[in-house]
């Protein structure tokens, strides 16, 4: 797989998330709850919308780690580790194409 296919695969995603709706959902949800229902119904809304809430901020995170992937295709730096500059692992790439760590320095960071 070379940085065309990354870069294939990176536009793909980010393709993806553009496309989910944005914040118009968010906001339907948050309007569709107020004040309906039981307390219950309520409480199960706003989870509802915490939920959607924390989902929109990995999205936000996934983009900005492919705009970061791009620029380090164009860069000419794709598929080397930031961290210890060694090549990441083809199955790592093709798994999470945005990644920027290898998967020993990605186990170290979670340790």
């Amino acid at each position: 797989m070379d940085a065309q296919d990354y870069k294939e695969a990176l536009l793909r995603k980010r393709g993806d998330i553009l496309g989910t709706g944005g914040i118009k959902p968010l906001q339907a949800s948050m309007e569709n709850n107020t004040r309906q229902g039981d307390m219950a119904d309520q409480a199960s809304g706003n989870n509802e919308v915490h939920i959607q809430l924390k989902l929109k901020q990995t999205d936000a995170k996934i983009l900005q780690a492919i705009e970061e992937a791009l620029w380090r295709i164009d860069k000419g730096t794709c598929g080397v580790c930031g961290d210890c500059g060694e090549p990441i692992a083809e199955a790592r790439l093709r798994a999470i194409p945005w990644t920027r760590v290898c998967i020993t320095c990605k186990e170290k960071q979670n340790l």
